[in-house]
């Protein structure tokens, strides 16, 4: 089988890895996703023993009548958001105390007890289709989204008639309760929209009102009878949506009936001010009642607030703010509470400095060490992210000890960390999660192909460490190793990576270069990780040196380096790859500068073509995928984080934008794109073409109907890299050659 459609059918061998895990009070028992093989994409629910060492199946979608063809729009806008091409049960929620779980199949909600000897699912009569359903603290209650409205059921089955009851419903053409607005989803992170109280009697529920926002309309030239998909699109410098919070206490099935519906405590800051809300949660105060807690931004977002509201009265109070005269960054994880009701924060040290994990008002993260965001709160311990200083390509995990005051990298079992068992605690890519002192820790390497996944009981006690290990059922990719050069490119020491083909070697011809850089905010590529380099070994063996460069803009390096391309999304991070690219000739003599091409998607999309068509001395043939071509066309909070809004930015859109560069097209150039994406929409690349063909630039484009933001379909994929492949090949035969010569 060819390399393009195995990654295609395994979705980059993403399938049976086991992911979204779960973990019980006494750290005993986890739960995870995984499919039964490496192609199998009906997701089941596993769990796992700690102490056996065996995980057995809690749920199969394909024995519960699971239809992935059959998904309400709601679902399908939430797992593009997450980016999410699997099927079967892609989440999932227990309750505190670990006795039962709650997913969703096709619109149809089931739960599973995690306890006693009858683990069979069961189905909820619930309004179909119901969307993100979410069990409560204490296992008897099940929240979800239908058209709209949250509702809840309860459990257990006493033949009341309001078992499955509406707790609010909207209240406008255009506003729905309990679910995430566009923005708030794609580039907050915030996917979902109820939120349950600690003690299982309230929810926090946003409300959203999308009446001011641009109506756009996505349609699929491909499906002529069907309408146009009208879809809220928030582009820069538009009105966004209105976002609201309320609490709405959860009333039993009798006292529902007698009282009827609760009425929404509104929860009020100044929205004028601070209209974003990025994060929402719940803590106990120190009289042990629920407070919420919830951070709003700014829309210029220089400032971020957290605020802790009385869920009774809806009054506020603002207990932290952060402030930067550029962008305060999102931080996954946070806010958070030990179990002692200390706040868990990252915040620039003396407002100016580099990230730090703080608990209170103390800095509990090593100096000089890039926090990445916190993984977890397990009692008095802080499990957290970064990269060690110097050292971007390494996603490291700490744990730290509030009440012993340490702080020490999570060191894994000779072994498992490289092949040869030498890891010094640091190197390759992780990411984990911590309960109940027993530590799931995943691990990436350019020591071993794919992902591994260690159970640790007794996380934070040396000597009685003991430790099992999940399987992967991924398949291993038909490739050879990834032939990875890596090192820090020029004086601005950009992480670079360079791919050789397998079969090349010293003394042979030059080869043509291909830079596959994604070099845009919120995303590496330069990992040590053998799988984030499976794609770009594969272009190497078709005859191609490939090159990866993190430019400015990039995350993992430091503050300065992110902040560099602010009210400048082109200069900064086409130089950065040109750098890297001049770099690179210096150190090896076997690439050819006389034959190089270009490729990227989404942001790295936009760099393709902006490299094509700015500098055609250097870049002789580019692939641009889903590009987003003028900065105008895209959403709010993202592209008004870096460049402001239209309206008072208007030179910095205009220097951004790549529509006046049409008529400067020298290079061959292709443009791919999904005639239905709802995040970058297809008018960027039906608008550059028009520009091209106005101008009487010879240019390629290839539609793809049926398709969002990234192919998920097998077909699709496969051939999309091998029409690639046969692009770059046929336009670097001679780099020295311009269209018309």
């Amino acid at each position: 089988m060819s390399f393009p459609r195995q990654q295609a059918r395994t979705q980059r061998f993403t399938i049976g890895v086991p992911r979204a895990f779960q973990i019980s009070p006494d750290g005993a028992r986890v739960t995870f996703l995984r499919g039964r093989s490496g192609t199998d994409r009906a997701t089941c629910l596993w769990l796992y023993s700690a102490g056996a060492g065996t995980a057995t199946v809690l749920a199969d979608p394909g024995e519960l009548g699971a239809d992935d063809e059959n998904l309400p729009p709601e679902e399908r806008a939430r797992r593009e958001r997450m980016r999410e091409h699997g099927g079967g049960i892609v989440s999932y929620t227990v309750d505190d105390a670990f006795t039962r779980a709650v997913f969703t199949l096709s619109g149809r909600v089931f739960y599973v007890d995690l306890v006693g000897d009858d683990t069979e699912p069961r189905e909820l009569p619930v309004a179909s289709p119901a969307v993100d359903p979410r069990i409560n603290p204490a296992g008897d209650r099940v929240a979800y989204v239908h058209r709209g409205a949250v509702r809840v059921v309860d459990l257990a089955d006493n033949g009341d008639e309001d078992r499955d009851r509406v707790l609010v419903e909207p209240d406008g053409e255009n506003v729905t309760w309990g679910l995430a607005d566009l923005v708030s989803a794609e580039e907050m992170g915030r996917v979902r929209g109820f939120w349950w109280s600690p003690d299982g009697g309230s929810l926090a529920v946003s409300r959203v009102d999308e009446s001011e926002v641009n109506r756009w309309f996505v349609g699929d030239p491909n499906q002529p009878g069907q309408e146009p998909q009208p879809l809220r699109y928030p582009a820069a410098g538009t009105a966004n949506p209105d976002v609201r919070l309320a609490v709405l206490p959860v009333p039993s099935a009798t006292a529902y009936r007698r009282d009827g519906r609760p009425e929404p405590t509104p929860i009020e800051w100044d929205r004028g001010e601070l209209p974003y809300v990025p994060t929402v949660d719940w803590t106990s105060g120190p009289d042990g009642n629920p407070v919420l807690v919830f951070t709003a931004q700014s829309r210029d977002q220089r400032t971020l607030s957290l605020f802790s509201a009385d869920p009774a009265t809806g009054l506020v109070s603002a207990t932290r703010t952060e402030s930067d005269g550029v962008w305060v960054e999102i931080m996954p994880g946070v806010p958070d509470f030990t179990a002692a009701g200390e706040l868990v924060w990252i915040g620039r040290e003396n407002g100016d400095g580099e990230r730090r994990v703080y608990v209170g008002e103390r800095a509990v993260s090593p100096a000089g060490v890039y926090v990445r965001g916190v993984v977890g709160v397990d009692g008095d311990r802080v499990l957290f992210s970064g990269s060690p200083e110097g050292r971007p390509g390494d996603q490291s995990l700490w744990l730290a000890d509030t009440r012993l005051g340490t702080c020490a990298p999570v060191e894994l079992p000779d072994g498992f960390g490289s092949a040869g068992g030498s890891d010094d605690g640091h190197g390759g890519v992780r990411s984990g999660r911590l309960r109940g002192d027993t530590l799931v820790v995943q691990h990436r390497s350019l020591d071993f192909t794919g992902v591994r996944t260690l159970v640790v009981r007794n996380a934070s006690t040396e000597t009685r460490r003991t430790h099992g290990e999940i399987e992967s059922l991924a398949e291993v990719p038909e490739l050879p190793d990834p032939r990875v050069e890596s090192w820090l490119a020029g004086e601005r020491k950009i992480p670079t990576a360079l791919l050789l083909p397998s079969w090349y070697r010293e003394g042979d011809a030059p080869l043509p270069v291909l830079v596959a850089p994604y070099g845009g905010p919120h995303a590496q590529r330069v990992l040590n990780a053998r799988g984030a380099y499976l794609s770009s070994q594969w272009f190497a063996e078709q005859g191609f040196a490939v090159l990866i460069a993190d430019g400015r803009g990039t995350p993992g390096v430091d503050l300065a380096y992110e902040q560099a391309v602010h009210h400048d999304l082109a200069e900064p991070v086409l130089e950065d790859q040109v750098a890297a690219l001049e770099d690179a000739a210096e150190r090896f003599g076997c690439l050819d500068l006389a034959r190089v091409g270009i490729h990227g998607w989404s942001f790295g999309g936009y760099l393709a073509a902006l490299a094509v068509l700015r500098r055609p001395d250097v870049f002789h043939a580019a692939v641009a995928g889903a590009p987003v071509i003028d900065w105008a066309l895209y959403d709010t909070h993202y592209t008004e984080r870096y460049l402001g809004t239209p309206q008072e930015q208007e030179e910095v859109y205009a220097r951004t934008s790549l529509m006046a560069d049409a008529a400067k097209l020298e290079r061959p150039l292709m443009l791919i794109h999904g005639l239905i994406d709802d995040n970058v929409v297809f008018a960027h690349t039906q608008r550059m073409s028009e520009a091209l063909l106005a101008a009487g630039r010879p240019h390629t484009v290839l539609p793809l109907a049926g398709v969002t933001h990234s192919p998920s379909d097998p077909v699709t994929a496969e051939n999309l890299l091998l029409l690639q492949v046969d692009f770059l090949k046929e336009n670097l035969r001679s780099g020295q050659v311009k269209p018309g010569e």
